[in-house]
């Protein structure tokens, strides 16, 4: 297997890992959510993380906070340019979870 800096890792994952993140990042690509909308696609999360996530997201600059100037106010979250270098990111876990799912299905259970 090829060496890894961990460091690299380390900060990659400071990023984007904890419990939230990559299912709020997977939400909102291709399409802007609102908040409500984040908020009912991951309902397990509650409001208060769900803004937590969403400012430290946009304080690292991999998502954008668009506030739309009418009544009531639309706010918009959408991935920044150096947001969607993640996608190839997903898109290779989205690829590597559902070969594990279909791995998982064949091995036999601690019960048998």
């Amino acid at each position: 297997m090829e060496k890894f800096n961990k460091d690299y890792v380390k900060a990659s994952l400071s990023v984007i890992g904890g419990k939230w993140k990559a299912s709020i990042l997977w939400n909102i690509h291709p399409n802007p959510m609102r908040f409500n909308e984040l908020n009912r696609a991951i309902p397990e999360i509650t409001k208060k993380m769900l803004v937590q996530q969403l400012r430290e997201l946009e304080q690292d600059g991999i998502i954008h906070r668009t506030v739309h100037n009418v009544i009531p106010p639309k706010v918009e979250y959408s991935l920044t340019e150096y947001g969607e270098t993640l996608c190839p990111i997903f898109k290779t876990l989205h690829d590597w979870g559902e070969n594990h799912l279909a791995f998982s299905k064949n091995i036999p259970s601690s019960e048998d």
